[in-house]
């Protein structure tokens, strides 16, 4: 086992394991994402603001509790969702969680590298001819804190998370006051219309994606409260002021880029300063998650190698266009990633009894057909779903899972810890 390069194909040792705070923090760092705020945007021009607040209350609770869910059972386990996959789908059928979770980040750090490179372009007033020499250098700039590992992000998170909670706080302050205090804010009328459940979709799916791979640093915790609180704590507080910070910015000045909002309200240099600190922050976790899905799926232990090759993909990505694909590619993830959360929590649950055998001494099939069914059919009624599509694809895949298991019993060898 390669203990220097934090575990990517067994279970977390003890001499890896942390405590709350430097838990807490990356995962505070891979909350506070702008996008995020996008979501509130939409949410704040289309309800008052005391649904809103309840609307982000709701939202970030049930996607703190799906992290925390997993956050359970990878600091149980010591192993993260692709490893974990090895058990719900099989050896080589966990490939197929490989390639979604490695999709999904890569596709993020393609868009936040992309997204740098243009935005700072525009602010500071240089041709656009510099765009794509921009993206190479923060594509790999950004791998930096990846390579280091866990304790790069934690370091960069220390710095950055009480940076950009300040410049939130002075730029909701002055909006506030721009728009006339608390009875100004409140009196705001919606020009646009949204249900109430399209909104509850909006920030649960804006960051299940995430939530599904918040494994990689939960599997680090030194116990399942450590890595429960911090998955609670980081999304209910971390992601719901991102929301709520974007519907509020939407409210006073019909946007919610807080970039953009930091220029109107005459703070440039902080807005330089948030949108690298930012960006910086979450593609650090975004490309550490697709080198553990890419070391899984290739079966080895050099995990920083895959951090480059991963980020020279996700450059590539970048300079094609994938700055202009947000909105579809986040409709794509909310069907096609919470499943595989919800048949890794059925299989933990209901198949192994709250117990992994160890991965060395598991007896696993090349294909665990009941988990890949469970999660196709999951993801068909996520896409197709006018509901809340993350959680519909979650419960689906755990009831479907649970069902087959029932009708189809594995052999109890399978079971047992050797």
């Amino acid at each position: 086992m390669n203990t220097h390069d934090e575990s990517p194909l067994t279970e977390t040792p003890d001499s890896q394991r942390k405590g709350f705070f430097p838990i807490a923090l990356v995962l505070f760092s891979f909350t506070f994402f702008t996008a995020t705020m996008f979501a509130g945007g939409k949410i704040g021009v289309a309800f008052d603001f005391i649904n809103i607040l309840w609307i982000t209350v709701i939202g970030n609770v049930l996607l703190g509790l799906y992290a925390a869910s997993l956050g359970l059972i990878s600091a149980r386990s010591g192993l993260n969702t692709v490893l974990m996959g090895r058990f719900c789908f099989g050896n080589l059928g966990s490939k197929l969680s490989d390639f979604l979770l490695g999709f999904a980040e890569l596709g993020w750090y393609a868009w936040g590298t992309a997204t740098l490179a243009i935005s700072l372009t525009k602010i500071v007033g240089i041709p656009e001819g510099w765009n794509i020499p921009l993206m190479v250098l923060f594509g790999f700039g950004f791998s930096i804190t990846a390579i280091v590992g866990f304790k790069g992000l934690e370091w960069l998170s220390r710095i950055s998370i009480p940076l950009m909670f300040l410049l939130l706080v002075v730029s909701i302050y002055l909006a506030t006051r721009h728009i006339g205090g608390w009875t100004g804010l409140t009196s705001a009328v919606p020009t646009e219309k949204m249900t109430f459940a399209t909104a509850i979709t909006m920030v649960f799916g804006t960051f299940a994606s995430g939530a599904t791979q918040i494994t990689n640093w939960t599997r680090m915790a030194k116990s399942s409260r450590v890595a429960i609180w911090a998955c609670l704590v980081s999304f209910v507080i971390g992601n719901g002021l991102m929301v709520l910070a974007g519907a509020w910015m939407a409210i006073v000045y019909q946007q919610a880029d807080i970039v953009g909002v930091l220029i109107l309200q005459g703070l440039s240099l902080a807005a330089i300063i948030m949108l690298c600190l930012n960006l910086w922050t979450i593609q650090g976790p975004t490309i550490y998650n697709v080198s553990a899905a890419a070391c899984h799926l290739v079966r080895t232990e050099h995990r920083k190698t895959m951090v480059l090759a991963s980020a020279s993909i996700g450059i590539v990505l970048a300079v094609l266009g994938m700055y202009e694909l947000l909105i579809p590619f986040l409709l794509l993830l909310g069907a096609i990633i919470p499943p595989v959360g919800g048949v890794i929590m059925a299989d933990y649950w209901v198949r192994y009894k709250g117990k992994y055998p160890l991965l060395s001494q598991a007896h696993l099939p090349n294909f665990n057909w009941i988990g890949l069914t469970a999660y196709a059919v999951g993801a068909i009624c996520a896409y197709v779903s006018p509901w809340i599509a993350p959680i519909v694809g979650i419960a689906v895949a755990f009831v479907v899972y649970s069902v087959l298991l029932a009708v189809f019993p594995v052999k109890q060898s399978q079971l047992k810890e050797a």
